[in-house]
């Protein structure tokens, strides 16, 4: 294999750091990220160069000759960023690092490319081609990344336990990468993540779920969460997911493991949706199975309730992992709560009054919860996994002939609080929320169209069982 690049490096930021480096007989290279995925082929939109010497300047005059209005200079870690066209350029000054025990923030001082090189955290990452115009391109691997690309394997550079020690964010890192590029960890350094994972404690919580993201993001996500469970990582900051594994036997009875059968459940939904919070769902779907576990001696292992707790659960889990408290976490907890209800239908009879009911709950979140629900029929009984998905797709054929029939998704009451008042003339009570409360319910259980007029009707009739005196006939808003 050709040991230059240069016909890689077409973009317009390598020419002209490449002109202004050979003009001032200046060091600097392409390194990292951007070399690793072009050389696997990948699209990058970071660029990644090691000056030595003085970074700002050459991000300064390059940015000046691309005309790039803004750079965002860091001089405290002397770096420099700007964005051009498609990409994002850093420029960063070669350093040495040395650590503290109880941070991993480094101690840096200037150094050379091979410092630079040293510090990488894979060597698969620290492979650097020159920028200068004598070696333009030409390939600086010290580690043999090249090597471990072809094979697939991730190792650091240095001693992993030392890489590991200094910087633990590095082992979420590799799991990440095994996951993402389908690489697998060099032995020793699989073990070093082992006897180092408890060092997580000093890594912010954002940061871990910064990587954590990206895991469950990926193509086939059970591969990271394996890696991770294995490696004792998802114990430091995840316990509760950690409690799902394990299989209890008691007088024959068994349960499936809860944890793997989570894995497979994520990944069947990462096959249908990049939505990293239906992901999510799928990741809590059945977290209140070990605290709602008992023994039923007649039908064997029960988990009544898991889906109420496990609802209940999900906002102390986002809260304590730094995950947003907004719209999205509401969300997971919606579908935590709802996941059981299609399969309940699947399992048994589908009436129009059950299919009103999830629609009016779940609402335009209706098709991930049915997407959610198909992931978690899992079995390795295939005739038992077929019949579900039978009757599945009969379900949604319900849900879709019940919302164009009766428009229950988004329900809005035909009925507003404001025209009982009106009709008679009320301040607000508790009788205009059960009035309400009863058309709702007459509606989704058939009894009534859901239409205005029907709905005043019914309230007309309501009004009447409760005393009420009509002081002004209602009228259809036209």
């Amino acid at each position: 294999m050709s040991n230059n690049y240069a016909s890689f490096l077409t973009h317009p930021v390598f020419k002209v750091a490449s002109q202004i480096i050979t003009e001032k007989n200046l060091e600097a290279y392409v390194i990292g990220g951007y070399v690793r995925d072009l050389l696997l082929e990948r699209p990058s939109k970071d660029i990644d160069i090691v000056v030595i010497g003085n970074g700002l300047d050459l991000a300064k005059e390059c940015a000046e000759r691309l005309r790039v209005k803004k750079v965002s200079f860091f001089h405290n870690f002397g770096t420099a960023q700007f964005k051009y066209k498609d990409l994002d350029v850093e420029f960063v000054g070669a350093r040495k690092e040395s650590y503290r025990q109880d941070s991993r923030k480094p101690l840096i001082e200037n150094g050379t490319l091979i410092d630079d090189q040293n510090r990488r955290d894979f060597t698969i990452n620290a492979m650097g081609l020159s920028l200068h115009a004598s070696n333009f391109g030409e390939l600086i691997d010290p580690f043999n990344g090249v090597e471990d690309l072809s094979k697939g394997i991730l190792r650091t550079p240095l001693d992993p336990n030392t890489t590991y020690s200094d910087d633990p964010l590095r082992m979420m890192r590799a799991v990440r990468f095994a996951a993402q590029l389908d690489f697998k960890i060099e032995g020793e350094s699989l073990q070093a993540i082992y006897d180092n994972a408890a060092r997580l404690d000093i890594i912010s919580v954002e940061r871990i779920m910064d990587e954590c993201n990206k895991i469950i993001l990926c193509a086939e996500p059970s591969r990271g969460f394996k890696l991770l469970f294995s490696t004792k990582l998802l114990h430091q900051f995840f316990p509760e997911m950690v409690d799902l594994h394990g299989v209890e036997t008691i007088d024959g009875k068994t349960h499936k493991d809860n944890f793997f059968h989570t894995l497979e459940v994520l990944d069947n939904v990462a096959k249908e949706s990049d939505n990293l919070w239906l992901r999510w769902a799928a990741i809590l779907h059945d977290i209140a199975k070990p605290p709602t576990k008992k023994l039923d001696r007649e039908i064997g292992w029960t988990f009544h309730g898991h889906e109420e707790l496990g609802a209940r659960m999900t906002p102390k889990i986002f809260k304590r992992l730094k995950l947003p408290l907004d719209h999205k976490m509401k969300y997971v907890e919606k579908l935590v709560r709802l996941h059981l209800r299609p399969i309940a239908l699947v399992k048994g009879s589908v009436s129009d009054s059950a299919i009103r009911r999830l629609l009016s709950e779940a609402d335009d979140d209706i098709e991930d919860l049915m997407t959610l629900c198909n992931a978690d029929i899992t079995s390795k009984n295939e005739f038992k996994v077929k019949k579900y998905k039978k009757n599945f797709e009969m379900v949604m054929e319900k849900l879709k002939a019940v919302e164009e029939k009766d428009r229950i998704r988004n329900f809005q009451a035909p009925v507003s609080g404001e025209l009982i008042m009106q009709t008679y003339n009320l301040a607000p009570c508790a009788e205009i929320g059960s009035i309400k409360a009863r058309i709702k319910e007459a509606i989704l259980e058939g009894e009534i169209p859901n239409e205005p007029a029907n709905a005043i009707a019914l309230m007309l009739k309501i009004g009447e069982e409760l005393g009420l005196k009509v002081v002004k006939e209602p009228t259809l808003n036209k």
